[in-house]
């Protein structure tokens, strides 16, 4: 039986079983909940960089929305509160939409 000792969707174990094969799972602890996300969302970053196709590349990145959805939770926060800080950013600094790409400042 392979080990994989990793964080996953929490559907998994019943998507397995229907399989007819067993698996073993524990709950995690607050710290280590959070770290084990903090895995999984480089985990997906690093599939994401390494996507060669448009919808591979919108595979992962719902991927890691759902991470930062769950992640906005354990932090006490919400997606709606993380939206409106991120519209909030955009007002004030701007997005990434213009391509800009600072090369230097004379200081």
């Amino acid at each position: 039986m392979p080990n994989y000792n990793k964080l996953v969707r929490d559907r998994i174990p019943d998507i397995i079983r229907s399989t007819g094969k067993e698996c073993e799972t524990r709950t995690l602890e607050k710290n280590d909940y959070i770290n084990s996300l903090q895995t999984k969302l480089q985990e997906e970053l690093n599939e994401y960089q390494n996507t060669d196709h448009d919808q591979d590349a919108l595979e992962e990145l719902a991927d890691l929305l759902e991470l930062i959805h769950v992640l906005s939770d354990v932090h006490g926060g919400s997606i709606e509160k993380l939206e409106d800080m991120r519209r909030q950013k955009a007002e004030q600094r701007g997005s990434f939409y213009e391509k800009v790409f600072l090369v230097n400042v004379d200081d």
